[in-house]
């Protein structure tokens, strides 16, 4: 598959106060000939959040130290091809891709709706993942808003028609990521649908406090559940509920991230805080606030020694942790889930704070 990046017709665009260095390797066009444009945000305090239209996708946050130095603590390819192939490999990682249109699993890529069997796409075994074979992570959004006064924002949108996927309805989205001053990356969707559509979006960012180099074995994980979705083996909820009291992946009490996890966590909604990360190495914390239900839980990164990440890096099983912020996970087949269903004239708000201390 060949590229072409020509620097006369690659646009890098900056929403700052300070003007960072942009990576033109992840400017170009799709094989579809679409621009694909990347677009940085910073900060007074000097943290600088890069973003690009493909799968509204977020390449780079970096956050400065008490040391002085500038850490890089996402995870993110160097060019646009890599970000391309990685859905090639043979379990994509959607390195801090937008998901949609309905994060996690169906059951089968089936599911009725006002009296309608809707089959989707299986990309995942019999099931669909992340929106299907290709989901809004492989889309090229439209810019249509940049702030560039204080708190620099960027607002994206992306229209998917109706029976795109197989998924009824002509669903218009719009995505806005915004840098305030006080070290908050904030992730907000607003949908409507053309007709009674299923959505449930999320942010597939996987974070590194320690830096996008390292592993995240020693940074302490808070996530404020008392109970997860039971799964089958594929990864299937069952409809029932675990609670964690006393069991190894009880985080209500901080410890240190487990080595592998995959898990859908009930959020206890007496506050808006969903889960925290803790980095004694660089003396940062991060603190995640959301208005939906679950928090989705993975460790990973994998790129299977196939595709380099940033700066030549080797991305394994431990590489970084997300928080994918959403609903349950095949919420369409269990009546007694939060309900994912959006109505024509309804509008849909997910709204997620990424919120960076140093202690």
């Amino acid at each position: 598959m060949n590229f072409i990046f020509d620097k006369k017709a690659v646009e890098i665009k900056h929403i700052s106060h300070f003007n960072g260095i942009p990576n033109e390797n992840i400017s170009g066009f799709s094989p579809n000939d679409e621009a694909v444009l990347l677009y940085r945000l910073t900060n007074r305090n000097g943290y600088s959040l890069a973003v690009t239209n493909y799968g509204a996708t977020v390449t780079s946050l970096k956050v400065p130290l008490e040391n002085g130095k500038m850490t890089d603590i996402v995870l993110g390819f160097d060019s646009l091809e890599s970000y391309i192939d990685s859905f090639n490999l043979e379990s994509a990682p959607y390195l801090g891709a937008t998901v949609g249109r309905f994060a996690g699993r169906v059951n089968n890529g089936n599911f009725s709706l006002n009296g309608e069997n809707i089959q989707l796409h299986q990309n995942n075994g019999n099931h669909s993942l992340h929106g299907g074979n290709i989901g809004f992570s492989q889309k090229i959004w439209k810019v249509i808003n940049i702030n560039e006064c204080k708190n620099p924002s960027i607002t994206l949108a992306l229209l998917s028609p109706d029976k795109d996927e197989n998924y009824p309805g002509a669903l218009a989205i719009e995505l806005t990521y915004t840098l305030t001053e006080e070290n908050e990356f904030k992730v907000e969707y607003k949908a409507t649908t053309s007709e009674d559509t299923i959505v449930n979006l999320t942010h597939h960012s996987y974070f590194n406090l320690d830096g996008h180099e390292n592993n995240i074995c020693n940074q302490e994980l808070f996530i404020n559940a008392s109970k997860i979705l039971e799964m089958t083996d594929e990864n299937i909820p069952t409809g029932r509920f675990l609670h964690l009291a006393n069991f190894p992946f009880d985080f209500t009490i901080p410890k240190k991230c487990p080595l592998k996890i995959d898990n859908t966590f009930v959020l206890d909604k007496k506050t808006e805080l969903a889960a925290s990360l803790y980095s004694k190495k660089n003396n940062l914390k991060m603190l995640v606030y959301t208005n939906q239900p679950a928090v989705h839980i993975y460790v990973g990164g994998n790129c299977f020694n196939r595709i380099k990440g940033k700066e030549n890096v080797n991305y394994h099983t431990l590489s970084g942790i997300c928080f994918e912020t959403q609903n349950f996970p095949d919420a369409p087949n269990h009546a007694h889930f939060p309900s994912a269903i959006l109505k024509k004239g309804e509008v849909y708000h997910h709204k997620t704070i990424y919120k960076f201390q140093p202690l």
